[in-house]
């Protein structure tokens, strides 16, 4: 099989910038459902990581594909 290093450099790139997005995005909307904000915190962290992970994974299966 031949793998594709463009997807993987793709990949380093906008995986990071999803993760950031995440974390932004849930901590605002978090924010407004606690009274604690290290419950916010976490919660947007988890986000956070989980969708670098998914976007880094992804990027890798399609860069075997391709």
């Amino acid at each position: 099989m031949n793998f594709n290093f463009i997807t993987v450099i793709i990949g380093l790139i906008f995986s990071p910038l999803a993760a950031i997005m995440a974390f932004i995005i849930t901590y605002q909307e978090y924010s407004h459902h606690f009274s604690d904000k290290k419950e916010p915190l976490k919660l947007s962290s988890q986000a956070a990581l989980m969708t670098l992970i998914f976007f880094l994974i992804l990027c890798l299966i399609i860069g075997l594909l391709i």
